[in-house]
Order: structure tokens, then C-alpha cells, then sequence
């Protein structure tokens, strides 16, 4: 007969009918399979830690957000958000869905050339663009977002020297209701700045002027705030139309979109707070279909959603390192990944499930990466039966900006896997290597001997 574990005995908190001061029991059932695959399989062969990307929940989520906004307005156009995931893999699935590329650096700019994206479909946004990159941008027709006012200088000294007229944008920042307000990005609405930039571009007619692009903040839980974003896109474009006889070509909502992650200090969860593609699309749509725009007029509506694409189809896997008690009592189990990959462990409480069965018991935990740092926490409380070294779990919505934003720190940086639509994984990211890590590092002759 298999020895039984000891679970020393605890007093099991109950929580029934709405949600209390402790919260829900969201943490209890286990997962064991993603889009098929066995967890304790995937980590065996790919290793653990080890990110899962579901290719089928990213085409399904782009289906989603498509859906809602086209049967609401007639010119939609996504665009993706390289920095929120740019492995090519996962840009790829969205451009095979129709998806535009959105960059904000010459280093994203190259990937999505890389990748196959027309230079006429790349969005080039972010105030660091260099002269280089933007003579670039100019020759392959690309859609240049201007920041602030030494970057449309710059662009029209570029255009002196071109064929080639540069397509641009100007960034407009605004009070919609949500705060602090993004200013530092782009041009002020309020105070006239996007106004003022509008006539330097008009004027000189050295660019043209094609759209008009905002991105009002992140993680927004407030659809009403595109909304007024929106109309104020939408004002400014029939004001061109009016004093220059000029139609705007696009209007660019930006992204910010939420997941159903959720945030730290939240009282509810992100599954029921999150707004849906609908509600967000019922906003935006609205406010530029009653703005006032002549049918021949309406222009392309563009979105740059990332995170709210991308994050439901991402898995991080792992493993148990160890259990102790802290001072006060707390069980603290410690696990083979921790805020040098999981970055958004800063902001979110992730949901964490076990990939094994486990008993009816269950106690309140906190949750330490492996790093040699006291901040590495990957949950500061989480309620989850006891785990045992080797035991496995699954980090659950960590598809965006995590592949973006790791740190290789301490300890090598995973591999990353997609699950194609037959169940089939595909390594589409080799694990780090210490041979990867030094690849760029050059040692002077004078420091290779030594003698200790």
C-alpha cells in the first residue's frame, strides 16, 4: 500500500455567495492540459520553466475584437503591437489574420520588414526615431507618427532631399476624463499644440498629412474614455476639412485595451472587471459615425490592441523548488521562474493553478522565485493546496509584454512554445544558453590569465 503524504491539519476558510474581504476560491482546480498537451509532457521535453503561447486563443481573440468593431463601423483596420510580444511567430499569426504592424523603434521596424510586412503597412510610432530610421521609413511609404516638434523638423528637412513625400500623423495627447493624462507623448489638444502642429505640416507642404493618432493610457477600464477620444480625433479632422479642404485617411485610436488580468489591489477580479471588444467598440465607433463626417469622408478607423490579444493566450509553466515557513507563521513555496521572466508580477495578481491533482486542503501561501533578491515575489498571498517539490503549475494570461520585457538576470531565460491549431507545440524560442549570453561579449587579451 502507497504511504499516504502528511498534510498537517488547518482550519479551511469557506466562502460562498458573493465575493468577501478574503476574496473567491478561484485557485482550486487543476490544469493539467493546454490545447491538448500534457503540462508535465511540454516541461519534459521543452523543459521549465517554459512560456506556452495557444495559437488557436490568439486567432480566436483577433477574430473577437474584428468582429465586434466591423459590424459597427465599415473601414477597420488592426495593426499589431510589436512591443507587446515580437516573437516572429506570434507576429506572425496576427499579420496571417489581416493585421497591420505598429513599431516604436527602429529595431521593431526591421523585425516587421523582416517578417514581410509591406513598408506602406507599418504604423512607426515612439518619440526615438533617427534620421536613418526615418529616410527609411520615407522610402518604404510607411506611416510616420510625429511626437513632437523636432522630429516633424527633422522630417521635413528629410523631405527636401526625397522623391518620395512622407505619409505622417501627428500623436495627440488629451484630458478624457482618466488621470493622470498622458501628456508627455504627442501633442496637446487642450492647449492648442496639435492645432499648432496641424498648420506647421499644412503650411509648409512638405509632408502629408494622412491621419491622426492617440494612445490615451493603459490597461483602460473605462470605454467612455475613447469615447471622448474619439470626437476629439474626429473634431480636429473635419476642422482640416474644413480650413485646408483636406480629408483625413485614418483615425488611430491606439491600444490600451485591458485583459482579464488582475491588477494588484484590485477588490474584483479581472474576468468581470475587463470590458469587452463590444463595449469598447460601441464607444469608439459611436463617437466618429455621429462627429459630423460626410459618408465620402468617414476615414479608416485603425486599432493598435496588444495586450488584450495576446495575454489570455499565454501560459507560463513551472515547477517547485521548495517549502518553508516564514517568521510569522506563512507557508512560502519558492518556484523555478520569478519576476525576471514573469515581469508583470509587478502589476498583476496572475492567476496560478496547479498542474496536478491534489487533496480537498488547501492554505494561504506566498509565492518567491528562485532570484537572490528580496522584491521576487510572484504572489504576495494566494490560497493553493500544498505543493510539493517537483509538484508543476501553470501561470495563467502572461502573453503580453513578458517575452518583451524579461531580464536575463541570475538565471537563463526560457524557451517559448506555440501550440498550433492541431494541438502540435513547435519550439518557436530556444532556451538561453550560457554560449547565447556571451555571443556579443568581447574580452581584451590582457584579462583572459589569471591566477588566484
Amino acid at each position: 500500500m502507497k504511504k499516504l503524504r502528511y498534510e498537517r491539519p488547518i482550519i479551511q476558510r469557506l466562502n460562498v455567495g458573493i465575493m468577501n474581504k478574503f476574496g473567491t476560491k478561484t485557485e482550486y482546480t487543476p490544469v493539467t492540459h493546454i490545447d491538448g498537451n500534457p503540462v508535465k509532457s511540454l516541461i519534459e521535453k521543452f523543459g521549465s520553466p517554459l512560456f506556452v503561447i495557444s495559437e488557436r486563443t490568439i486567432r480566436q481573440m483577433y477574430k473577437d475584437a474584428n468582429r465586434a468593431f466591423k459590424t459597427r463601423y465599415p473601414k477597420v483596420q488592426f495593426a499589431w503591437s510589436y512591443k507587446t510580444n515580437y516573437v516572429n511567430a506570434v507576429c506572425n499569426v496576427f499579420h496571417q489574420e489581416g493585421a497591420w504592424a505598429e513599431v516604436v523603434s527602429g529595431f521593431e521596424y526591421q523585425k516587421a520588414l523582416k517578417n514581410g510586412v509591406p513598408g506602406n503597412k507599418i504604423i512607426f510610432n515612439g518619440p526615438d526615431k533617427s534620421g536613418a530610421e526615418l529616410k527609411e521609413a520615407v522610402e518604404n511609404n510607411s506611416l510616420i507618427h510625429i511626437d513632437h516638434l523636432d522630429e516633424l523638423y527633422m522630417i521635413k528637412e528629410l523631405a527636401s532631399h526625397s522623391k518620395k513625400k512622407p505619409r505622417v500623423a501627428i500623436r495627440v495627447n488629451m484630458d478624457t476624463g482618466v488621470y493622470p493624462i498622458w501628456d508627455r507623448f504627442g501633442f496637446n489638444y487642450e492647449i492648442g499644440q496639435a492645432w499648432d502642429a496641424i498648420n506647421k505640416i499644412m503650411l509648409t507642404d512638405a509632408m502629408e498629412l494622412v491621419g491622426l493618432h492617440c494612445h490615451i493610457g493603459t490597461f483602460m477600464l473605462s470605454p467612455s474614455a475613447y469615447g471622448i477620444a474619439a470626437s476629439k480625433l474626429s473634431d480636429l479632422a473635419l476642422h482640416v476639412k474644413k480650413k485646408f479642404k483636406k480629408t483625413i485617411q485614418y483615425i488611430d485610436i491606439g491600444g490600451g485595451f485591458a485583459s482579464r488580468n488582475t491588477l494588484k489591489g484590485s477588490y474584483l477580479q479581472g474576468v468581470d472587471l475587463a470590458p469587452s471588444f463590444d463595449a469598447y467598440a460601441e464607444e469608439i465607433t459611436t463617437a466618429i459615425l455621429n462627429a459630423g463626417f460626410a459618408k465620402e469622408d468617414l476615414p479608416q478607423l485603425i486599432l493598435e490592441t496588444g495586450r488584450a490579444l495576446i495575454d489570455e493566450a499565454g501560459f507560463l509553466l513551472g515547477s517547485v523548488i521548495s517549502n518553508k515557513r516564514l517568521s510569522d507563521g506563512r507557508r512560502a513555496t519558492i518556484l523555478d521562474f520569478g519576476v525576471n521572466v514573469l515581469f508583470t508580477s509587478f502589476w498583476y495578481d496572475h492567476k496560478i493553478s496547479p498542474a496536478q491533482e491534489f487533496s480537498q486542503y488547501s492554505e494561504d501561501a506566498v509565492l518567491y522565485g528562485p532570484l537572490c533578491m528580496n522584491i521576487d515575489v510572484v504572489r504576495e498571498s494566494i490560497s493553493l493546496p500544498p505543493l510539493k517539490r517537483d509538484d508543476h503549475v501553470v501561470v495563467h494570461t502572461v502573453g503580453a509584454y513578458n517575452m518583451t520585457q524579461w531580464m536575463q538576470f541570475i538565471s537563463l531565460r526560457p524557451a517559448i512554445v506555440m501550440i498550433d491549431k492541431n494541438d502540435k507545440a513547435h519550439i518557436i524560442r530556444k532556451r538561453e544558453t550560457l554560449k547565447s549570453i556571451e555571443a556579443e561579449e568581447v574580452l581584451p587579451a590582457h584579462l583572459k590569465e589569471f591566477k588566484i
